[in-house]
């Protein structure tokens, strides 16, 4: 099975290069299932269900949030109602929505996917590791699902690497998302685990992580409160990776970085 990862959407720039681009990722690498990280895609933060809407028109089959989930008001109602998106699954019991969702890949094949968020430099959720264990307490590769997709929202790479030893063979893909930079450590981890510390982000790099660089730079010169951050809407890259898996084991056989457009050297997500 072709998985196609879609790292964090930044803003309006994001989105219209993930609306430009995705369609054609789709012909040219064929992936069997899509998933694309949405939680920055509405002016920076959150997103919306309209625009949630979009991104699945667009070929996405699954959309991931994360420590901005409920920056739209609307998403508190709208995400009980779309299996398609997932939000962290360590909130507190009672948040509205769904921390991982099983949704069907080309081929008949079923897809796990499962949203978590770290806890290092970031708000005081649940133990993420003791959450994946809950939600991989009763599935397993390949008895119940084909693939499973562990999209891993942190700040620190200490800990995104912790996550991923942790699950090394019980997930087809363990990546990072949240720092918007994407890492060159993409590889197969000793268990068949592909792992990626961050995949980027698709947004403007001519920015500091997607945001205008003068509003940023001004906060760390003055120490004084600014403008709000806003979306920089220079050209965009797109960036992610694709992973390959063994269909008889539900483990990764290759991983390659993706990154589309804008300032970034180019990667095509393709053998070489």
């Amino acid at each position: 099975m072709r998985l196609l990862f879609i790292g964090d959407i930044v803003g309006r720039t994001g989105r219209e290069m993930l609306a430009d681009t995705l369609p054609r990722l789709r012909q040219s690498l064929r992936p069997d299932f899509t998933i694309v990280n949405g939680e920055n895609a509405a002016g920076g933060f959150g997103i919306t269900a309209k625009i949630a809407g979009e991104f699945f028109d667009l070929g996405a089959d699954c959309v991931t949030l994360g420590n901005h989930s409920w920056d739209q008001r609307e998403m508190l109602s709208h995400i009980d109602e779309e299996t398609r998106l997932v939000r962290p699954g360590n909130y507190p019991a009672g948040t509205p929505g769904r921390g991982a969702t099983v949704l069907s890949a080309g081929g008949g094949r079923q897809v796990m996917v499962i949203n978590l968020m770290g806890r290092l430099f970031m708000d005081a959720l649940d133990d993420p590791f003791a959450a994946a264990d809950r939600l991989l307490a009763d599935i397993a590769m390949p008895r119940d699902v084909d693939a499973i997709v562990v999209d891993f929202h942190a700040e620190a790479t200490s800990e995104k690497y912790a996550f991923g030893h942790y699950l090394d063979g019980r997930a087809s893909l363990v990546v990072g998302t949240h720092t918007h930079v994407p890492t060159a450590d993409h590889h197969i981890m000793e268990h068949g685990t592909a792992f990626q510390s961050d995949a980027g982000m698709t947004g403007d790099y001519d920015s500091v992580i997607g945001m205008r660089k003068e509003i940023s730079i001004h906060r760390f010169v003055r120490k004084l409160p600014g403008d709000r951050m806003t979306p920089s809407e220079g050209p965009a890259t797109l960036c992610g990776l694709v992973v390959d898996t063994d269909d008889k084991t539900g483990l990764a056989v290759a991983i390659r970085p993706l990154r589309v457009g804008g300032v970034l050297s180019t990667a095509s997500g393709t053998a070489e």
